[in-house]
């Protein structure tokens, strides 16, 4: 399968990036400020791929999520390219039915397995999660 991308000059460091037939994101540097930084896009990228592979893997563990947040910082290298060195991921979940070994397999199987967005990445991951009382 490929995916195509474009990526248009605006002005300054600002640009607007498509894929395929997606809704438009403008991308800009963090001095221009209008909108979301690559390295930050990048971020988004793997914390939405997740994301989705756990609500998939929950839903068929019957888990009755009411709410769920990713939460995704990465440390960046100090010297050029500064690419991430680890990326901590943290997995909020509240509802009902919530297991926490149930939890445990679904972060398990997107991080190993699914979650394409996080196989691109050369980065060392950590992750940990928590149930929140509906």
């Amino acid at each position: 399968m490929t995916i195509q991308a474009n990526v248009r000059w605006v002005q300054g460091l600002q640009f607007v990036g498509r894929a395929g037939d997606g809704p438009a994101v403008v991308i800009d540097s963090t001095n221009g400020a209008s909108g979301a930084t690559p390295m930050g896009l990048l971020l988004m990228g793997v914390a939405g791929c997740t994301a989705i592979d756990v609500v998939l893997i929950m839903e068929k563990k019957r888990a009755k999520l009411t709410n769920f947040d990713v939460n995704i910082a990465g440390q960046q290298a100090e010297s050029e390219p500064q690419r991430y060195t680890t990326i901590e991921i943290e997995y909020v979940l509240t509802g009902e039915n919530i297991k926490p070994k149930g939890v445990e397999q679904a972060i398990a199987l997107s991080e190993e397995k699914y979650c394409s967005a996080l196989a691109s990445l050369n980065a060392s991951v950590t992750h940990s999660y928590r149930i929140e009382p509906a």
